[in-house]
């Protein structure tokens, strides 16, 4: 009987451990090409948006890169060193109760604008049962914001860790929430520039026309957490 148990013990510790390890690439990975962009424990490759801040509020604890939003110094989108055009991202996030952020990608930095959304598209980061944004259509977890509303709701609650990923390849792209493909979407065409001339962005002449840029860590105010940040560049 003991050695029953002992062994039903070891089974349930193999199947309640990370199939994982957080902040790490796999053989398969690194043979992939893929590139961690977050390396767990410090901030390295990624800066303030135009030099606005030190951003020290953006820290690292238990292999998160988090917005510490207590502070008020040190505070503002936090972008990564390098420029992408086509790939695949993936990222992990977590969102406090009510709380709002977002991930937005072709990023163009400099003085002239004032914001990270002036010119990048966001993948919204979202606590969909607290915050007033997720009664706004195209605004919950997940969506292209403002623009396209998710295909289905994958989001898991604030305080629990959800797996995302953006596919840009010419163009083309995915935005993946939990193991789903919620949104597909082509840009710099006809159709696209329709899309925006018809939403918040329609102001921002710039807004959506580059075809690669900084990814973005956005300072929405409330706290959030990233980590497994990683790409791979396509040819």
């Amino acid at each position: 009987m003991k050695r029953i148990i002992v062994l039903l013990t070891a089974i349930a510790l193999v199947m309640s451990a990370p199939t994982h390890a957080q902040n790490k690439l796999t053989a398969a990975e690194k043979k992939a090409g893929w590139k961690l962009l977050f390396d767990g424990t410090s901030t390295k490759g990624w800066k303030s948006f135009n030099g606005k801040s030190d951003a020290s509020a953006w820290k690292v604890a238990d292999g998160a890169l988090y917005l510490d939003a207590s502070t008020k110094e040190g505070r503002g989108d936090l972008i990564t060193a390098g420029e992408y055009e086509n790939y695949e991202f993936a990222y992990d996030w977590k969102i406090a109760p009510n709380g709002n952020s977002g991930l937005l990608f072709n990023v163009v930095e400099d003085p002239k604008y004032s914001a990270v959304y002036v010119t990048g598209p966001e993948m919204q980061v979202l606590d969909n049962n607290g915050h007033p944004d997720a009664k706004i259509h195209k605004h919950r977890a997940g969506d292209l914001y403002d623009l396209i509303a998710c295909s289905e709701e994958t989001v898991k609650p604030a305080g629990e860790w959800n797996e995302a990923r953006i596919i840009s390849n010419k163009g083309q792209y995915e935005f993946w929430l939990n193991g789903k493909k919620v949104v597909t979407f082509t840009m710099h065409d006809a159709a696209w520039n329709d899309m925006v001339a018809n939403s918040k962005f329609k102001s921002m002449p710039d807004f959506g026309k580059a075809t690669k840029g900084h990814f973005a860590l956005q300072d929405h105010g409330d706290q959030v957490w990233f980590r497994n940040i990683k790409i791979k560049e396509l040819k």
